[in-house]
């Protein structure tokens, strides 16, 4: 990499700088523009092991000297912003040192017949980044959110999710109605009613549909599905964390295959 190509930036009021700091701090930014922000070295190990390749890699003037040797040819431009403007920017109590602008992934359609986690209005972005971990963990391959969930591409999902991102189809914005393309069974959690996972005979592939932190699955979706499925609870609580039930639920379909 050559000199030419590599910037060094010190003023908040750098049309670049704005436009990362909205990317960093502003949960639907990447709609608008097209691109995620990746902070962190894990992030974007993630990333490039799956093949995808930064349209800006981003660096911390303290940083850049040791990070050339292995990122400098991860993107054909490259960023130095000053530390403390990186520390202003940063969305992190400690703010990593470096990190990747990402051009947004092609939409993709919604398909059939591949094992599918369904978001009904998940609002909690850990909650969402842990499921899409325990997606991409237990052998499904595509999440789709119903509109009201967390925009599953924003900066706290994205470092919940630790890199499932990157393994997955990734669809937002579903009505209801959209899902009836889903040629798959349709299982809904319960806390009271039908069978008990851990006798159930799974259907695979199937749709596994994770409500809503309060209100749970829709009323209409619960309509829909193939099988309802509660989760034992010997210990006697009331209910699970909707991330704890998915990553429950979809280990079970995962290793049941």
């Amino acid at each position: 990499m050559t000199s030419s190509l590599v910037t060094a930036i010190h003023s908040r009021e750098n049309p670049f700088v704005k436009d990362l700091r909205r990317l960093a701090q502003d949960t639907t930014a990447y709609r608008k523009q097209g691109r995620v922000w990746l902070e962190g070295d894990h992030l974007c190990r993630a990333a490039m092991a799956r093949g995808l390749r930064p349209a800006i890699s981003v660096f911390s003037e303290s940083f850049w000297p040791l990070a050339q040797v292995e990122y400098a040819r991860a993107a054909t431009k490259v960023i130095v912003l000053a530390d403390a403007l990186f520390g202003d920017i940063s969305g992190l109590e400690s703010p990593a040192r470096m990190g990747f602008v990402l051009d947004m992934p092609e939409p993709v359609l919604l398909q059939s017949d591949v094992g599918t986690v369904v978001l009904d209005r998940v609002q909690d972005a850990g909650n969402v980044g842990s499921i899409l971990r325990s997606a991409s963990a237990f052998g499904f391959r595509q999440v789709v959110a119903i509109k009201g969930s967390a925009a599953l591409w924003s900066p706290k999902v994205l470092r919940a999710g630790m890199g499932a991102h990157f393994a997955l189809d990734l669809i937002e914005g579903v009505a209801e109605d959209d899902l009836q393309a889903l040629q798959l069974p349709m299982l809904v959690t319960s806390s009271h009613a039908g069978e008990f996972l851990h006798r159930a005979a799974l259907p695979w592939p199937c749709a596994w549909v994770m409500g809503h932190e309060g209100q749970g699955v829709s009323a209409t979706l619960e309509d829909r599905a193939a099988m309802r499925i509660r989760i034992a609870q010997p210990g006697g609580e009331e209910s699970l964390n909707v991330a704890a039930a998915a990553a429950i639920c979809l280990h079970q379909s995962g290793a049941g295959r």
